[in-house]
């Protein structure tokens, strides 16, 4: 085993300029230019950027599986974009001494048209390896992936499980040195979950190394020797897999504000609207499983006193699970300028994944809204054995909301 780390990764950043593309006027252009140079005359300038990445440092020894956990827009699919070599950081440097395989995403590296087949040589030709080592390999990945009848059918047919099965093979049985994969585990059965965690756990016993991101806390905990945490583009906490996990889950009491008075997506008679919505506290652990939600309003008829009924709809995987309602309370409320509503939603029966949240604005039962808003909240519910059994999940429970409670504030 080599004495150097694998994986070398100093002060790492990667920084993305916000707003719209090409719309910058020539002086825009050179001012940014002459701030790279370090030009004086470009400090004046300011650009809107997004920092995804900020100073991230840290070591993968040959052989080690380490985990990369965090919530959603912490960082960990650039950081594996940047180790796969798919973008460049913006400042820092990342070490990788050997052949990287990588799984971001659905079909990456896959070409739709071509066949299942040709995607396998074409994908371990990248890899550089040569057709008879791409030969010898090729039954063990079709096995694996469970294509067999289809695998001299275009790719572009596959099923998303199909494909995600057959980039993954493809990945891990071309013996790269350093394997990194980003939530393969989102898609696709148990069985075929329990086989990629047997996988990569023969993978880093034949000595190469493991890099995993998963949402999914038992899967990382089983998998990994150690793990770090990223929030808000920086490691917050690096150690053994389960503290790790416990920090994170501990810790998973998140802030986030969307400015819904901003949005021109909206649809309604426009007579009041959702002017702010913010998820004050996301709470998961052995403890307490909730989400405490603020709704702020505005009345376009100032002088003019409206009541309504305020909603809220939650998504999960794209599928309608529950409507929380204060209709369902037989409760109207003041659409008053300013007027606040604040949510506790019990999140006890929630499975693991992520879920997306409508907000809706009615005047009597049956209306059309007065306010409609898509996609306004994300929030992320991880691992945890909130309810003893030393399971994720209650048995027999699946994506069912308990209750909901509202006041005004």
């Amino acid at each position: 085993m080599s004495e150097e780390p694998l994986i070398e990764v100093e002060k790492l950043s990667k920084n993305y300029r916000l707003g719209d593309i090409g719309v910058r006027t020539f002086w825009e252009d050179c001012r940014s230019f002459g701030k790279k140079l370090g030009l004086p005359f470009a400090s004046n300038g300011s650009l809107n950027l997004f920092t995804a990445l900020d100073q991230v440092s840290f070591n993968v020894n040959e052989g080690e599986v380490l985990g990369i956990i965090g919530a959603n827009g912490a960082g960990k699919s650039t950081l594996l974009k940047i180790l796969s070599r798919i973008t460049e950081p913006t400042s820092g440097k990342a070490i990788l001494r050997g052949r990287v395989g990588s799984l971001l995403e659905v079909g990456t590296g896959f070409h739709a048209d071509m066949t299942g087949r040709e995607n396998i040589f074409l994908n371990g030709s990248l890899y550089g390896l040569s057709n008879n080592d791409i030969k010898r390999n090729f039954d063990s990945i079709v096995e694996f992936a469970e294509v067999g009848k289809f695998i001299d059918t275009p790719v572009k047919r596959y099923s998303s499980g199909m494909y995600v099965r057959l980039a993954f093979a493809v990945a891990a049985h071309l013996q790269p040195e350093i394997l990194i994969i980003d939530e393969v585990l989102a898609v696709g059965d148990a069985g075929f979950q329990k086989r990629c965690i047997g996988k990569m756990k023969d993978v880093s016993r034949s000595g190469r190394t493991v890099l995993f991101v998963s949402h999914q806390m038992q899967a990382v905990s089983n998998l990994c020797d150690r793990a770090i945490l990223l929030k808000n583009g920086k490691i917050d906490y690096s150690g053994c897999t389960d503290s790790t996990i416990r920090r994170y889950l501990d810790g998973n009491i998140t802030s986030a504000t969307h400015k819904a008075g901003l949005r021109n997506d909206r649809t309604g008679s426009g007579e009041a609207k959702l002017e702010e919505i913010k998820l004050i506290e996301n709470q998961s652990n052995e403890k307490k499983k909730s989400w405490v939600i603020t709704t702020q309003i505005s009345c376009r008829e100032k002088d003019f006193l409206l009541n309504g009924y305020l909603s809220l709809v939650i998504h999960h995987d794209g599928t309608r699970l529950f409507t929380a309602s204060t209709m369902w309370k037989e409760q109207k409320i003041p659409l008053q300028d300013g007027m606040t509503l604040k949510w506790e939603i019990d999140a006890s029966r929630l499975t693991t994944g992520q879920y997306t949240l409508d907000f809706m604005i009615q005047l009597n039962p049956g209306d059309k809204p007065v306010d409609y808003l898509l996609n306004c909240l994300s929030i992320d519910m991880p691992d945890c054995d909130y309810w003893g059994t030393g399971r994720r999940q209650h048995p027999g429970l699946d994506k069912v909301f308990n209750d909901f409670t509202f006041e005004q504030i």
